[in-house]
């Protein structure tokens, strides 16, 4: 094989190494993570930045692993040729050395507290199953024993209500009690990992973040945010036996609402100056990956399309995406960019806030989709009941800077306040712009009663079907620079939900193609020709409709339906200049 093979949105490390995939090399984040005095350290980034795959590289690094005869792994071959292994026997020394406790939240996504909660807690007992062999340990007191047995086996009432027949009261309790258990698990695990072991555990914690956010799109957040705050709590802040804990998230939720009085905690946040670099692919990690695959002509449309994100003193580029783009290249080195980041990212919250956002919000995006910047007030501690709060629109810009759908160029303080230029970090995320919040906005525009302007076309009202225009296009979202296809789309749009009309587009007809045939189901009743001119200046409109009126005479786009038993035909020349336009009607 001539390239090493891309596992496209890889996970596991060992995976990687062992079936021979290219790997950008992080290791060295172990050696910062060894460097640094921090007890628990947090990792903020946006979705598919490879934050899954660096804490399992960290937990295959760490981990002291057994085979099925109960020989302790060999991890030197694992990480042969790797950058940690050149760092020198203060670093190396801690291959393989401790017990590691890992934990994913990413897929805890339930519609009811009670269903989340114990989706969280099966993943604790699936990682209790995986140390499993603690159950049988001479090394455990029998306290320690028996509380692991409690939660490994879990035996509680709340486990068997259906057979139990409880009250409505027995079950209140059962079920607090269960929250209560859970609620010191990871401390219960790591203070009997570090009594059999005789080492402290590192606990890995991937998307902590995700509960939080389905709680408060499906409204448990209240119960929810109780549980991880005691949960958390007890694992990272009076847990005697954790040696480190790096916990992974797409935004930093406030310290206050879930960290409370953890002086032991480092949040990393992409405005962090250190560790950037080891989330995300660097410019020249880049390069290489490129000429490894006989791409290094793509450089520069790679660089367009995936790079501009600033993590502290870091520029990067997302991994996911080039990870994508050069697995594509090289089946087909021709093949056009993907947004392949698109359908991934996490934009449920983002969405939420932009069906609550006005004229305002809506003109800011269209001057970042021309290329322009926006200058907005960032904070990076978020709770998710500021949601809805007064400052709705402030914490729509923090949530699409902090997801990655926006890049910092410049920053001042004024007074406390940090603010930041905003822009389009490259054209992956332009088209998310273009398309999904376009069709964000555009599905806001549907929800309009267009009834007005159908009465107002069928009266031949030409200042009412103006007036409505105009208020659909600044409701909707465009380019600055207007084109005749643009508004074509948009009208056709708004007037394909007349009933009993067929609203026909671009249709062959007489000598040309005219815009816009709407015709009635019965062929007595009136018919409508529209045909659209865009105007170079403002003045220039009513020329333009007046053309295009005379246009559709000239050319006979009415022919066809002449032709075919239409008699009552109404013409419409409709011309436009930004968000504005002026009709003629015959």
């Amino acid at each position: 094989m001539k390239y090493k093979p891309i596992s496209k949105g890889a996970e596991f490390f060992y995976e990687l190494i062992e079936n021979n995939c290219y790997y950008v090399d992080k290791t060295l984040l172990v050696k910062e993570l060894l460097d640094r005095n921090d007890k628990v350290t947090v990792f903020t980034r946006p979705r598919r930045f490879g934050k899954t795959l660096t804490l399992t590289m960290l937990k295959t690094f760490f981990e002291e692993e057994y085979d099925r005869d109960g020989n302790i792994i060999d991890k030197n071959d694992l990480f042969k040729g790797l950058n940690i292994m050149g760092t020198g026997e203060n670093y190396t020394s801690h291959l393989g050395q401790y017990p590691v406790i890992f934990l994913s939240l990413k897929n805890t996504k339930y519609t009811d507290y009670v269903s989340a909660f114990e989706g969280i807690s099966h993943s604790v007992q699936d990682e209790y199953d995986r140390h499993g062999y603690l159950a049988t340990s001479d090394r455990l007191s029998p306290r320690l024993k028996k509380a692991f047995e409690s939660i490994y086996l879990c035996d509680s009432k709340w486990q068997r209500r259906d057979e139990l027949n409880l009250t409505r009261e027995e079950l209140k309790e059962a079920f607090n009690k269960e929250v209560s258990l859970f609620s010191e698990s990871l401390k219960v695990l790591s203070r009997c990992l570090k009594a059999h072991h005789g080492r402290s555990a590192i606990i890995l914690m991937d998307e902590y973040d995700v509960p939080l956010e389905n709680a408060w799109r499906e409204g448990f957040y209240q119960e929810m945010i109780g549980f991880i705050r005691s949960f958390f709590e007890n694992s990272f802040k009076t847990n005697d036996g954790l040696f480190k804990a790096v916990i992974t998230g797409c935004l930093r939720v406030s310290k206050e609402s879930i960290f409370t009085g953890m002086n032991n905690l480092y949040i990393n946040s992409i405005l962090d100056d250190n560790y950037g670099e080891y989330i995300g692919f660097t410019d020249a990690e880049i390069k290489k990956m490129c000429e490894d695959y006989d791409l290094a002509d793509k450089y520069p449309e790679v660089k367009d399309w995936y790079n501009g994100y600033n993590f502290g003193q870091a520029n990067v580029y997302n991994p996911w995406s080039t990870m994508y783009y050069v697995s594509d290249h090289v089946d087909n080195h021709d093949k056009f960019p993907v947004a392949y980041w698109a359908n991934t990212s996490g934009n449920a919250i983002v969405r939420t806030l932009i069906d609550r956002a006005g004229r305002e919000v809506k003109d800011e995006i269209e001057t970042l989709i021309s290329g322009g910047s926006i200058e907005k007030p960032i904070h990076e501690d978020i709770t998710y009941d500021e949601i809805d709060s007064d400052k709705v629109i402030d914490n729509l810009w923090n949530f699409m800077f902090f997801t990655g759908y926006l890049k910092k160029v410049n920053e001042r303080f004024e007074g406390e306040q940090r603010y930041f230029s905003l822009e389009i970090p490259n054209k992956e995320v332009l088209y998310i712009f273009n398309n999904k919040i376009r069709e964000w906005f555009d599905g806001k525009l549907k929800q309009r009663n267009a009834e007005p302007l159908y009465a107002a076309i069928q009266l031949k009202d030409t200042e009412k079907i103006r007036n409505e225009i105009r208020n659909m296009l600044y409701t909707s979202i465009s380019y600055h620079d207007y084109y005749e296809n643009f508004y074509h789309g948009f009208l056709a749009g708004v007037l394909y939900g007349m009933d009993r009309y067929v609203v026909k587009s671009n249709r062959e007809s007489g000598t040309g193609r005219t815009d816009l045939f709407i015709k009635p189901a019965y062929r007595e009743e009136p018919t409508y020709i529209f045909e659209f001119k865009v105007a170079k200046e403002f003045k220039d409109m009513e020329k333009e409709a007046k053309k295009a009126l005379q246009q559709i005479h000239d050319k006979s786009y009415d022919s066809e339906l002449i032709d075919d038993g239409y008699e009552n035909i109404t013409y419409y020349g409709v011309s436009f200049y930004g968000k504005d336009c002026f009709i003629v009607v015959e």
